[in-house]
Order: structure tokens, then C-alpha cells, then sequence
């Protein structure tokens, strides 16, 4: 599989602008990839293994057209994630802080507008079940997209452009409680939270192993400063005004001494605050927040630190945490659990 993917970026730039632009010839050479992959149909969704990654069905054929067809911009900005580690709070983030000239926080689109639609995902949104987008170079400067992939299974112009990277995880106790509930939501994706929980610690979980997915992301915010950008759902809960200007620094949307002094930040992050993007009616709405969706509600829960002592048991929280300790140790990386609740649960 490794070999058709670099046969087809190694072939003549003729034949190769023949294959990206002739749907057709895309979905054949898709359909040729993912007959090597491996496969895990455990549960409702079966998911496909590509660069170390399992990626669900609707995903892995947006993975591979865009690892094909995607020609990533400098200036563009990715927001990467495990699924339910803080991604829509970052999207309106991003999306604010990067748009704030051309729509104050009284005028943003987010009082409207999900923020799923406002940074789409690559894999399955613009590159949806393979297809080739027409639109992509239309879209306002800088682009932004998001990622669930691994830094390792991006496509190739991404990791070999000077397009900026920000990464938002979560301490994966209270990822995999978020995400078990959020598939428990969708009716399409009925999940026992037993049998959820041994895949999540198997690593065959949408867009897992979780231990990969960060540390690719970590080594690479490590390796190079000035591309991926880390950041971590507890240090926003902990300090928003903090990692806003540290976020809008790395972005190249640094906040001024004028706005900074009119209290811009704090405006912001009020918008974007859990509380007030929940109890917008855009996102209170139990209808999908695009055609084939979630319903918009679902992305919004609880967004508390240590909200895994109410759902996990005790042998599943030391289970968790020693697998995390295992996979991470040495890599300096540490995570939050809210303590006063680790310690009485």
C-alpha cells in the first residue's frame, strides 16, 4: 500500500495531473488502497488502518484523496485533534481569532453558525467519500481545516509546506468518556461502553491509537516550534486569556496593546466560552448540524475536568492510567485529571 502511494507521487507530473483531476481514476486508485489495508469490523463502524492510523469508513477515503490531491498553502491553518479533546471550542477559537478584523464578536458568525461548519474537516468534508472538491483555492485567506489524522498520516503537502499546525488534546480519561457518549448519541452508532472502552485501550478507536495520535503531534511541536502548536483542553479551562494570545501569537494574528487594553481577549473568549456557544440555538438544536450529521447538540455535553470519576469505575480509571503512563513515558509529556476528584473517586 506504502508502495502505491509513492509510485503515484513519484510518476511523471503528467500522468499524475491525470489521476488527481479524473475522478474516476481517483476512486480506482483509492479502491486499490484500501483493499490492503487492514481492517477492524469489531462494533458498528468498521475501521481501516493507513500510516498507523485507524481511520473510520466515512474517513479513509478522504484520507487517501487528500494525501493525493491536496496542495497545502503556507499560509494555511490546521486544527488537528483526537476526536472530543476540545475541537469545537478550538474551531471557534481559530475561527475568531483569525476573522475578528472582518467580523467583531457581536457580528461572528459563530451566533449563527455551528463551529463544525465554520473549519471543516479535510478527510470528511471536503475530500467526502474521495470526491475531489472544486472550491478549495476560493476559499477566504488564510484557509482553515481540521484533522482528526495522525502528524504521521497527513497528506504529504501538509508536514512539506509552511502551513501552520495547532494541536488540542485532552487527558484521555476524559476524552474516552467524551467520545464514548458522543457515539452513544449518533443513532447510527449504537456503542456499549464496555466494549468501547477495550478498543479505546486497544488503540482500535476512531482515529486511534490516542497514544499515537499525540505523540506524533508532541514530537513535532518539539522538532519544530515555528509549524505545530500544542496545546491542552486543561490549560484553556485553566487559563483562556493566556492561551488565547499565547494561540493567536503562533497563528500570526498576534492580539495589539489597543485590544488587549479594550478587553478583546475576554470578549472573545466569552463567545467562545463552552457555556455560551451551548445555549446558542444553532447548538442546542437536536437536528444535524450539516445533512448526514450529528445532531448540533451532541457536541456539547458537560466540557468539565475530571468528569470521568461519574462514568468510569475504579479499575477501569487505574487501567487507563497505566496504559497512558506506559505509552508516555519518557516523551515529558504529563496530563491534568483535576486531582481533588482522581483522589476521592
Amino acid at each position: 500500500m506504502e508502495e502505491i502511494l509513492k509510485n503515484s507521487k513519484t510518476s511523471s507530473s503528467s500522468s499524475f495531473s491525470v489521476l488527481v483531476n479524473d475522478q474516476e481514476k481517483m476512486n480506482k486508485k483509492i479502491d486499490e488502497l484500501i483493499a490492503t489495508l487492514p481492517v477492524d469490523s469489531e462494533g458498528s463502524v468498521p475501521l481501516y488502518q493507513l500510516k498507523g492510523c485507524w481511520y473510520p469508513f466515512f474517513a479513509i477515503r478522504g484520507n487517501i484523496a487528500a494525501d493525493l490531491h491536496f496542495q497545502a498553502q503556507d499560509s494555511d491553518i490546521f486544527l488537528a485533534s483526537p476526536p472530543k479533546s476540545g475541537t469545537t471550542w478550538m474551531k471557534a477559537l481559530i475561527f475568531s481569532i483569525v476573522n475578528r478584523n472582518r467580523h467583531p464578536p457581536n457580528e461572528n458568525p459563530l451566533l449563527t453558525t455551528h463551529p463544525q461548519n465554520l473549519i471543516q474537516y479535510i478527510e470528511f468534508r471536503h475530500y467526502l467519500n474521495g470526491n475531489i472538491p472544486e472550491n478549495l483555492d476560493q476559499l477566504p485567506k488564510p484557509r482553515l481545516f481540521a484533522t482528526h489524522s495522525h502528524y504521521a498520516s497527513l497528506p504529504h503537502s501538509i508536514t512539506h509546506s509552511s502551513c501552520r499546525i495547532v494541536y488540542i488534546c485532552r487527558n484521555p480519561l476524559d476524552t474516552f468518556v467524551s467520545l464514548y457518549h458522543f457515539l452513544r448519541s449518533s443513532e447510527k452508532i449504537q456503542q456499549d461502553m464496555d466494549a468501547t472502552y477495550e478498543k479505546y485501550c486497544r488503540g482500535t478507536i476512531h482515529f486511534g491509537p490516542f497514544w499515537d495520535n499525540i505523540l506524533g503531534y508532541w514530537r513535532a511541536s518539539l522538532e519544530k516550534q515555528e509549524k505545530v502548536l500544542f496545546m491542552k483542553y486543561e490549560d484553556l479551562k485553566e487559563d483562556i486569556v493566556f492561551e488565547m494570545k499565547r494561540l493567536a501569537k503562533f497563528l500570526g494574528f498576534p492580539f495589539s496593546v489597543e485590544e488587549e487594553n479594550e478587553g478583546l481577549v475576554e470578549e472573545i473568549s466569552r463567545l467562545c466560552s463552552f457555556e455560551n456557544l451551548k445555549n446558542l440555538e444553532v447548538n442546542r438544536t437536536h437536528k444535524p448540524y450539516r445533512e448526514g450529521g450529528v445532531s448540533a447538540n451532541a457536541f456539547y455535553r458537560k466540557g468539565e475536568v475530571g468528569d470521568f470519576v461519574n462514568h468510569l469505575n475504579p479499575s477501569m480509571v487505574e487501567n487507563l492510567m497505566k496504559i497512558t503512563q506506559e505509552k508516555f513515558a519518557g516523551s515529558g509529556l504529563v496530563f491534568k485529571y483535576s486531582l481533588d476528584k482522581l483522589q476521592n473517586s
